[in-house]
């Protein structure tokens, strides 16, 4: 009669345990990665999804092929992270960011650029990009980049970083062209690269005349007479490449 109590008891506890097991805490769902790639250049999207798909399996990412695009997927849905050229026909990365930046203040938008860090860099950490790499960045800094943002920090390169401290010790005022306006900035650049007004119209998808105006007020701004004054204002400043 014990015996058969404590076979019953047995019983019980194991069916209580099965109960319990069965009825236990469940592993919480996560969310896989949601990355947006801006870039005009199908190659490089291809290429940042190979590279960012072997460090996030399970992620799922999105593609734009340009400004318009983006903002079209970023009002769709959210995204953990946006990677941003900002040199694209018609709208440009700069626009983009401003609009990311004002409508969704919480979204990492890391920029990548083909062009060196002291053409753009400070100006768009300004404008509040979350980071700036430049296109030929190893793969892993990339990764790096990526999780350094997701986890809610700011990516510089060792150099610009070094490069910013030095700042903190020269004594203030900013250089002339920082007071351009992005679209001014990039106008400038353009101009200074040897392009002409209509061909700088057709790149940023905008008309002669708006150029022109951009033209004038850079002119104005920066207290220029000529083309050539462009030009080697940006040379010497080393905003071209």
């Amino acid at each position: 009669m014990f015996m058969k109590e404590m076979s019953l008891n047995s019983q019980k506890s194991q069916s209580s345990k099965s109960e319990t097991v069965s009825k236990g805490p469940s592993k919480p769902i996560v969310s896989p990665l949601r990355i947006l790639i801006v870039d005009d250049h199908a190659i490089i999207r291809q290429g940042l999804k190979q590279i960012l798909a072997g460090e996030f399996g399970l992620g799922v990412f999105g593609e734009a092929n340009n400004g318009t695009e983006a903002l079209e997927q970023i009002w769709k849905q959210s995204w953990d992270v946006v990677l941003l050229d900002i040199t694209m026909p018609g709208k440009s990365g700069l626009d983009v960011l401003k609009q990311i930046v004002e409508a969704q203040p919480n979204m990492a938008v890391l920029v990548l650029s083909m062009h060196p860090e002291d053409q753009y860099a400070v100006r768009v950490l300004k404008t509040g990009a979350a980071g700036y790499i430049t296109k030929n960045t190893a793969s892993e800094e990339v990764v790096n980049a990526v999780k350094k943002v997701l986890a809610g920090g700011k990516y510089v390169s060792a150099s610009l970083a070094e490069n910013l401290a030095t700042s903190l010790n020269t004594p203030m005022g900013k250089a002339p062209h920082e007071i351009l306006s992005d679209r001014e900035y990039q106008v400038m650049r353009l101009i200074a690269l040897g392009k002409s007004v209509k061909e700088i119209a057709f790149d940023l998808s905008l008309s002669v005349k708006t150029i022109s105006t951009y033209r004038t007020r850079i002119m104005e701004k920066m207290k220029f007479k000529t083309n050539a004054d462009i030009i080697r204002y940006a040379v010497h400043e080393r905003l071209v490449d």
